[in-house]
Parts: structure tokens; C-alpha cells; sequence
């Protein structure tokens, strides 16, 4: 897989600028872009300046919106961000408002390890949005016997694996993007979930993904009191990007 990956980065850096790379397998081709990510050293610094185009939609503290329309994406695992960017790029996971960000013209796969390392690295919000709070015990359980196995105890992820952070995250987010998983709408959902998941009622994901909602990040993940990202001091008196 890293020899491919080198390959790979040696057509993108020789090429034209397109993505020429002849892959029929979506699903490869973003295997190989993570892969090749993986080998590169984040320019945290560069990462800001890339991340000033992701702040017009995930705000300047990548905190997204409680409406759940954008996620929660500082202090996402690191490894989890470039990948989700490689499967959209390759068109292995479908997000139409993402796809055009993602042109290799526009975001480079230095670019795509900056700024992922840059958005794992900004403090998440003490306040996502969570769910009604009215069936709590089910949801534990729930939680506890098909989704810590592989997300972990507390919803942590695991970073090897690139197994997502879901703590912290908002309740409408959760749950919009477990229903596209269950019904086969995440193309790059892990097989095994989906398999599992498909018995899931209402009641069913309602109460996990409101018990997830509500598992808090450890205190060094989370922004202080009344943070604001410093590297976009003007986002808010201007309304438009630096």
C-alpha cells in the first residue's frame, strides 16, 4: 500500500495538475490518497491559512452548528479527517457541498495533511447540541453493546484504525448520518456497522446517538470558557473570510 501511495504521489507531483490517476475502485483511490497523506510531515501553520476556506461553513473554531448541518470537526482525530477528505475526493463518500473543496487544484494531499492536523489540533466546544435527554439508560446500553467494541468506551475513535471521535459531537449530526448509514447512503461506512445497525429502530438511535451526544472530551480537549479561535479575530466583526 506505500508503494503505491509513492506512486501515486509521484503522478500527482509529474502530472498536469488533473486527477489523472486511472482507478476504477473509489474506494482504492481513496486508500491510496490516505495512505500517501500519512507519509507527509503537517505544516500546522499551513494548515490555518488552508483552513480559512472551511471556516465560511464550520465556523472559525471548527465547531459546525448545533442544527447538525456541519459537524463538529476540532479535535477530530487526525487520520479520520484526512480520510474522510480522501473518500470525498475520490467520490467514495458523497457530500456534494464538500466535492468541489476538495478538487486536487484546490487542496493538495500536503494541503489535506495541514489542515487536518491544524483542525485536530483547535479545542472543541464545551456546548454541542444534544438530544432530548429522555431515554438515556437505553441509549447506554445500547452503546455499550454494538458501538464501544470498535469506537471505544467514550466514543473516543481510534486513531490507528481511523475510527472516528464521535464525543462532543451534535446530537442532529449523529443522527442524520447514522440513518445514511443504515439505509447505505455512506458509501465509506465500515461493513461490518452497517450490518449490524440494520435492525435499529427509531427508539433505537434516537437514545444512542443522544447518549453519545453527551459524552463530554476529556478537559485538555475541550476550549476554554468563552474561547474564540485567535487565528480569525476579525471573522465575525467582517462577516467574511481573512
Amino acid at each position: 500500500m506505500v508503494y503505491r501511495s509513492i506512486i501515486y504521489l509521484l503522478l500527482i507531483t509529474l502530472g498536469t495538475g488533473q486527477f489523472s490517476l486511472a482507478v476504477a475502485d473509489n474506494a482504492l483511490q481513496a486508500a491510496m490518497e490516505l495512505e500517501g497523506a500519512l507519509l507527509l510531515t503537517p505544516d500546522i501553520e499551513n494548515g490555518k491559512k488552508v483552513y480559512r476556506t472551511c471556516a465560511v461553513c464550520h465556523q472559525p473554531e471548527a465547531w459546525g452548528k448545533e442544527s447538525g448541518y456541519y459537524p463538529q470537526v476540532a479535535g477530530q482525530i487526525g487520520t479520520v479527517i484526512i480520510k474522510q477528505l480522501a473518500d470525498i475526493r475520490a467520490r467514495n463518500r458523497d457530500n456534494p457541498t464538500m466535492l468541489p473543496f476538495t478538487r486536487l487544484e484546490l487542496l493538495s494531499l500536503q494541503e489535506i495533511a495541514d489542515v487536518s492536523a491544524y483542525i485536530a489540533n483547535l479545542p472543541m466546544t464545551r456546548h454541542n447540541g444534544v438530544g432530548p435527554g429522555t431515554d438515556l439508560v437505553h441509549g447506554k446500553k445500547i452503546y455499550e453493546d454494538y458501538c464501544a467494541e470498535c469506537h471505544g468506551p467514550r466514543a473516543e475513535g481510534v486513531v490507528d484504525d481511523h475510527i472516528p471521535l464521535l464525543q462532543g459531537q451534535h446530537y442532529r449530526y449523529l443522527m442524520r448520518q447514522f440513518i445514511w448509514i443504515r439505509d447505505g447512503r455512506r458509501r465509506n461506512a465500515d461493513k461490518k456497522m452497517v450490518k449490524q445497525i440494520q435492525g435499529f429502530q427509531s427508539r433505537d438511535i434516537s437514545a444512542v446517538m443522544d447518549y453519545i451526544s453527551r459524552l463530554q472530551p476529556p478537559e485538555e480537549k475541550l476550549a476554554p470558557a468563552d474561547w474564540r479561535n485567535p487565528d480569525f479575530p476579525n471573522y465575525r466583526s467582517t462577516g467574511r473570510r481573512q
